[in-house]
């Protein structure tokens, strides 16, 4: 079975335009459980644009399913994490003013750092998932510093989807076969929709986890929040 860990960045960009509580989003992380969702994904940034460091402290309490916080491994990031022990550490490459992720670890070239990283993480307990392109080498480097798991950065998939959708997935069926002959598990994400997710789900085997955020939350505008995660997992089936 593959899970649906849903983002809750927008829900936090929304409610930190006015600058109060509305919409809560500890109340929608909740919600997201109730309406079906089998994991709760954050992406705290250094600037707390949207997600901020009390954010993640309240959400440890209330998520039930699985908890996953996303983000560069800074100190302050690292701290944050070993703060609140989440079931999913995922380890993303981000600069500070990224406006959104936008490729995947030199796992090779980063060798030693992701090692010390990812040991440190291990030893509480967490479970760690690297960021990769769709790239048989980095997923290779992802098992050799001790990655748990790679989530695939799916960008580049979406983006072609609609031109051409064999020639898309193809790398990540390669990578993913490499996964998952290193044992490793699978996650993927980013501009993953009701559009493109089902072709996905059903070409790449043994995927364990897809965390959507940004198109699931522009669905919930126009089918409503409950009636979008339905819709997502149908796609998931």
């Amino acid at each position: 079975m593959t899970r649906l860990s849903v983002n809750i960045n927008k829900i936090a960009t929304i409610r930190n335009a006015r600058g109060a509580n509305n919409p809560n989003l500890v109340q929608v992380a909740k919600d997201c459980e109730r309406f079906g969702a089998q994991g709760i994904t954050i992406h705290p940034r250094p600037d707390e644009r949207h997600i901020t460091n009390q954010d993640t402290l309240d959400l440890k309490p209330v998520v039930t399913t699985e908890y996953n916080i996303e983000g560069n491994p800074a100190p302050r990031f690292i701290e944050l994490v070993k703060s609140v022990t989440p079931e999913q550490a995922t380890l993303v490459p981000d600069a500070d003013d990224a406006i959104t992720s936008n490729a995947g670890w030199d796992t090779i070239k980063h060798k030693d750092f992701l090692t010390k990283v990812i040991k440190e993480l291990k030893a509480d307990g967490i479970r760690v998932s690297i960021f990769v392109d769709p790239d048989p080498k980095m997923v290779e480097g992802a098992a050799a510093v001790g990655a748990d798991r790679v989530e695939l950065y799916t960008e580049p998939y979406a983006a072609n989807y609609s031109i051409d959708r064999e020639k898309a997935i193809a790398p990540y069926i390669t990578a993913a076969a490499k996964a998952k002959e290193l044992g490793l598990g699978l996650n993927a994400g980013h501009d993953l929709d009701l559009e493109n997710l089902a072709y996905f789900h059903q070409n790449i085997k043994g995927l364990d986890e897809v965390s959507i955020g940004h198109a699931l939350v522009c669905d919930a505008l126009y089918f409503g929040l409950e009636n979008t995660i339905q819709m997502y997992l149908k796609q998931l089936s």
